[in-house]
């Protein structure tokens, strides 16, 4: 048995996950139990895996203008929160005998395999974080050297980024889910989109109003010059929005955001690794806004060539986008196969 334990913070850990569970159908006959939480835990009971809801992650402190409150706070409930996951996960771990580990982020598993002497395989695209700044800033380097520790003594530790090779960890390029057709004329005429279109999601962290009302107040000036369409995908922690302008289609919170991510023209999103990912792989032009003060999403907009004050510059900033056209994939490739065969070959030794 595999047990994957994917991390629910946010949606993007699920996401490729699944990716990747769906290439292992056809490598091994083992069975897949995925351990997580909600709201990750909705999408793989909705393909199909047997999932156990038992995580729940703090949240992240927020505030209206989309800027990372009390991070030394929220680091010390993370921490709380993993000393709970270790319990969990040692529950699932014990109850399987035979099983090898393959966790997403959700490093409280990764301790415990350790600890059982049980193989084991990270996914992670982080080696260390940078949440707190000044004299905390001791506690979160010996987490960070704690972590690394622990992926060092992994059997394999995938990266879903470009990069070279060293020791245990494998980097095998963006990992997203397969679309139900390449043929993007067809989904777009099954999605129900005809104009140039543009796609705004915010993922499924409890960040993301101001954001949808900055890139709204711009699409309102924007359509003004060109024709477009505007796709609003809430994420689960939004469950409505409040706006007086409501030329729109508000999808909500659907499943296969990765195929409107191809089949529309541009993304605006914050910037979270899996749409980020979808969009290089897929094609789709994108600007991706990181909350302020999160030093990852920071990171990942900074890859890109922005940051939180482009939120002022959106207008422009999408009306160049959408001029640019699609972006070139000729040498970027899906790593959910790759990533899948590192795991099924572990099965086999």
């Amino acid at each position: 048995m595999i047990i994957f334990f994917a991390s629910p913070i946010g949606l993007g850990h699920a996401t490729r996950d699944i990716a990747i569970c769906e290439e292992l159908k056809s490598l091994t006959k083992e069975k897949i139990l995925v351990v997580t939480g909600r709201p990750a835990y909705d999408i793989f009971f909705n393909y199909g895996y047997s999932v156990e809801n038992v995580y729940s992650p703090e949240k992240f402190d927020i505030d209206n203008l989309m800027h990372l409150r009390s991070p030394l706070k929220w680091l010390f409930k993370y921490f709380m929160y993993y000393r709970k996951c270790k319990l969990i996960a040692t529950g699932f771990v014990d109850s399987n005998k035979d099983s090898i580990i393959v966790s997403d982020e959700d490093f409280a598993s990764i301790a415990v395999g350790e600890k059982k002497n049980r193989k084991r395989i990270a996914i992670t695209d982080l080696l260390e974080t940078h949440f707190v700044e000044g004299m905390f800033s001791t506690i979160e380097s010996r987490m960070n050297k704690s972590m690394q520790n622990m992926l060092r003594k992994c059997n394999g530790v995938i990266i879903p980024d470009t990069g070279d090779d060293v020791d245990n960890i494998s980097y095998v390029g963006p990992v997203v889910r397969n679309l139900s057709t390449s043929d993007r004329t067809l989904l777009r005429k099954k999605l129900g989109i005809e104009k140039r279109t543009i796609l705004v999601s915010i993922g499924g962290t409890n960040a993301g109003r101001y954001f949808i009302e900055k890139i709204l107040s711009a699409y309102k000036n924007l359509v003004l010059k060109m024709d477009l369409d505007l796709l609003v995908a809430l994420g689960p922690s939004l469950s409505k929005l409040e706006n007086n302008y409501t030329n729109y289609r508000n999808i909500g919170f659907v499943d296969n955001l990765h195929e409107y991510v191809y089949a529309s023209d541009l993304v605006v999103s914050l910037a979270g690794r899996s749409t980020i990912d979808e969009s290089r792989v897929y094609g789709t032009p994108g600007i991706f806004i990181p909350i302020k003060d999160h030093f990852e999403q920071e990171q990942n907009a900074r890859k890109l060539g922005y940051t939180y004050d482009d939120i002022s510059r959106l207008e422009r900033l999408m009306q160049e986008k959408i001029e640019t056209g699609r972006l070139d994939r000729t040498n970027v490739k899906n790593g959910a196969p790759i990533a899948a065969k590192i795991i099924a070959e572990m099965l086999r030794k």
